[in-house]
């Protein structure tokens, strides 16, 4: 391992599926997995509560409950991908959300709704970005970098592709029917792109993954391979969690810095498209430098952005768009940071092994930043996000430090 990319030219490409048919493939399912999933109660939460009279903390709930069962099933997930390819384990995803998204649409009761929830869950574990990277590396070896960079693009335009379209849906079928159109949309769209367009099983040999089956086996590595490893996975779960509090709170929290929930909505706003064009940027620049200046480069701006905010600098929009880009680049990291520091063999189950501290941090971060507003106000919570950022700066930089002594010995 080194910490200078490797040219465009030494990418094994002769043979594999075309990147252009793939990347497209899956950019599309992730706008429609990830839009009727973990964005779908921004919209319909509050239609929910309105017809049912259900809690709306009950309802808001179940995305923490799906991301929790996202979590408990992602190692199993990456080690099928490892062994299977991601073609039947994503076309699997599609069903299961397509069941979870039916059982919520039939749901009379919270408990009931709730237990869609753990379905849609499984979905999400099987086919929202985790397992979208872990097929890119299997089919593509080290040369996922590029179309791991490409699909985020997509994934940027989730909310701004599925807000208005689950708007719309419920204006004109109410929240049951957008339930059941969701549900229709993965088994008639997801399900064949998954199995028509998508390549079957990859042998390892022919993707460029070294000859070892599978990265780190946990008896045989070393103290430094573990040292590295925890801290990728503490990068990746503690910036996952200051994404999700910030994604669920940002409105309470500019409003509290004196804007109208108008203003507020408008600067919000500014993290999507900062988000798409930072992933934009390292599409464009990422063969010059290795992924590791990625993810420095990502926990800088976060941090940049969350001390801002915190200071009570008025630069708001300058604040939300270094967070906004930080978060960007940070979802481009995370797929191929581990794929440069411990190669193509095993990055499936490796995928997977690191999404589940990060899921599980995704779930809880909702509630806790609730507890945070509750107990220390905005500022408070803005301090702890914060101080957050600061300890994944920390890490990000002794991985940093690690990785070139690692290449030094």
């Amino acid at each position: 391992m080194t910490l200078s990319a490797a040219p465009a030219a030494s990418e094994p490409t002769s043979g594999l599926p075309d990147r252009r048919v793939v990347v497209s493939a899956l950019g599309v399912t992730q706008i429609l997995a990830w839009g009727s999933s973990y964005y779908l109660l921004a919209v319909l939460a509050q239609p929910i509560a309105e017809d049912t009279g259900w809690p709306l903390s009950w309802i808001v709930g179940g995305l923490s409950l799906g991301l929790l069962m996202a979590a408990l099933v992602s190692p199993w997930v990456g080690r099928a991908i490892e062994r299977r390819g991601g073609r039947p384990v994503l076309a699997l995803s599609a069903l299961l959300l397509a069941a979870g998204s039916i059982s919520l649409a039939v749901a009379v009761h919270p408990i009931m709704f709730l237990a869609g929830w753990l379905v849609m869950g499984l979905g999400m574990g099987a086919g929202l970005y985790d397992a979208a990277f872990a097929t890119l590396g299997r089919i593509y070896g080290q040369g996922a970098r590029s179309a791991i960079t490409s699909l985020t693009l997509f994934g940027g335009f989730a909310s701004t592709t599925c807000w208005p379209l689950s708007a719309w849906l419920v204006s004109d079928l109410g929240w049951r029917g957008a339930c059941w159109v969701y549900a229709a949309i993965h088994l008639l769209v997801l399900v064949p792109i998954y199995l028509f367009l998508l390549p079957r099983q990859t042998p390892p040999a022919a993707n460029g993954a070294p000859a070892h089956a599978a990265a780190l086996p946990a008896g045989r590595i070393s103290a430094r391979d573990r040292i590295t490893l925890l801290l990728l996975g503490g990068v990746i779960a503690v910036a996952a969690m200051i994404s999700a509090t910030m994604s669920v709170h940002m409105l309470t929290i500019l409003q509290s810095r004196g804007l109208t929930l108008a203003s507020a909505v408008a600067f919000g706003a500014m993290v999507g498209p900062s988000q798409v064009g930072a992933r934009a940027i390292e599409m464009a620049i990422a063969r010059f430098h290795h992924p590791i200046w990625t993810m420095v480069v990502s926990a800088a701006l976060v941090v940049l952005g969350m001390g801002a905010l915190w200071a009570g600098l008025p630069l708001i929009a300058v604040a939300l768009v270094a967070y906004g880009a930080g978060i960007g680049l940070e979802s481009i990291a995370r797929g191929t940071v581990p794929l440069a520091l411990f190669g193509a063999g095993g990055y499936a189950a490796l995928m997977g092994k690191l999404a589940l501290p990060s899921l599980l941090l995704q779930a809880a971060a909702p509630s806790l930043g609730a507890v945070l507003i509750h107990r220390f106000g905005t500022g408070g919570t803005l301090a702890a996000i914060f101080a957050a950022a600061l300890v994944v700066l920390a890490m990000v930089s002794a991985l940093a430090l690690l990785s070139k002594h690692r290449r030094a010995a």
